[in-house]
């Protein structure tokens, strides 16, 4: 008896990569799984279900039970009819894993309309799309599970990627308000930062000093090292998890801290801008944050 033993879930964005370990180890555990792959290029062109069936091939040749899926998380209808398959094939729904995703990296100042909505559209839209669907089947049942992937590069920062960074940080927000609005009915919800080298990671442009470090250490990075993490959040036993925030770095595992308040400052008299300028800002200043990437942080090699 695996873990997930006659849970349905649905992985987004399964095709390959971090979704595809995910899915291989769902079955594994017993989970009956929706393989969700639009198999298209980086650039959005293109589409097949080729990525997606063939990982539904995979699962069945280790006696697991699985579905592909060729709907786009960031088009709502599409989104309901993701979760329409699960209940149509399966039955049910238990668990919902929003890890598809895409890249367009530039830098702020050079950055389109287009490729602002893009990365919005399939990380923050497409994650709140497929939640929303799953939401009235889970507190139908009074149970249920979500595990969202943000990302250190909205946790922390990256260069070029106000698009990525702004719908992984918007994914953390949305992760903890299902997690308080469900709660109620034993619905959960968290987050977790993956390092993984993808062929998303590897479509990062490497072409400066700074570009070729990072991929130097995202090179080390395995996929499937994020699976057993993100499915033990949906297995029952992790019914006390709800509105955190990990991360899965090979064979270490994370727990980010959340905003809270580290300094306060109180004027009796009430603030003036000058006495912003002269009190509030000094006292906060030895406490701001640096302007930090993510590998300045996670400065030691992985293991």
């Amino acid at each position: 008896m695996g873990l997930l033993e006659g849970k349905v879930i649905i992985v987004t964005g399964a095709g390959a990569g971090v979704g595809r370990g995910i899915a291989l180890e769902a079955a594994r555990q017993g989970a009956k799984v929706i393989v969700n792959d639009l198999g298209v290029n980086m650039d959005g062109s293109g589409g097949s279900a080729g990525p997606a069936q063939k990982v539904v091939d995979e699962i069945k040749a280790l006696g697991g039970e699985a579905s592909a899926n060729t709907d786009s998380v960031a088009d709502w209808p599409a989104a309901q009819k993701i979760v329409q398959q699960a209940l149509d094939v399966f039955g049910r729904i238990d668990g919902v894993v929003n890890n598809a995703g895409n890249l367009r990296d530039v830098l702020f100042h050079k950055m389109t309309e287009e490729e602002f909505d893009a990365v919005i559209r399939v990380h923050l839209k497409g994650s709140w799309n497929v939640s929303r669907a799953a939401a009235p089947h889970f507190k139908a049942q009074a149970s249920g599970a979500y595990v969202h992937m943000t990302s250190t590069s909205g946790l922390i920062g990256n260069l070029g990627q106000a698009n990525y960074m702004a719908a992984k940080m918007g994914i953390v927000g949305l992760s903890k308000a299902i997690s308080i609005d469900l709660e109620k009915f034993n619905v959960r919800s968290n987050c977790i930062a993956p390092f993984a080298f993808t062929r998303m990671v590897n479509s990062i442009p490497a072409d400066t000093p700074e570009g070729k470090a990072r991929m130097e250490v995202n090179m080390r990075l395995e996929a499937d090292k994020i699976a057993p993490f993100t499915l033990a959040l949906l297995t029952d036993g992790a019914q006390g998890v709800s509105g955190q925030i990990f991360g899965v770095r090979n064979n270490e595992i994370y727990l980010f801290s959340q905003p809270r308040p580290i300094r306060t400052a109180h004027n009796s008299e009430g603030w003036s801008v000058q006495s912003c300028l002269d009190r509030a800002i000094p006292m906060f200043q030895s406490s701001f944050y640096p302007l930090d990437k993510s590998r300045d942080v996670f400065t030691w090699d992985p293991v």
